[in-house]
């Protein structure tokens, strides 16, 4: 799948779908359906659901709570994984 997707955010884009899977992941190995990448032709199916459809704010409280809860409540922990101070976190 990621060598399939064309990339238009090179790799900035890549850098922030790999970092979104890591979060989002229920386990320690990243599956395709945790990249959140589309198949090519499905765009405009159901199979176009999750983030694209929350707010940024939404998005945000969910990579928090999925980095609160892969380290078992640790602020500090959670925050350096989603690359912010603990004071900002």
């Amino acid at each position: 799948m990621l060598l399939r997707h064309p990339w238009p955010g090179n790799v900035r884009e890549l850098d922030h779908t790999v970092e979104r899977a890591v979060l989002m992941a229920d386990s320690d190995r990243i599956e395709a359906n945790d990249l959140g990448l589309v198949p090519m032709g499905v765009a405009n199916s159901s199979a176009t659901t999750g983030l694209e459809q929350l707010t940024m704010e939404e998005i945000e409280k969910l990579l928090i709570k999925k980095a609160l809860d892969r380290y078992s409540g640790n602020v500090r922990r959670a925050a350096e994984a989603l690359g912010l101070s603990r004071s900002t976190f």
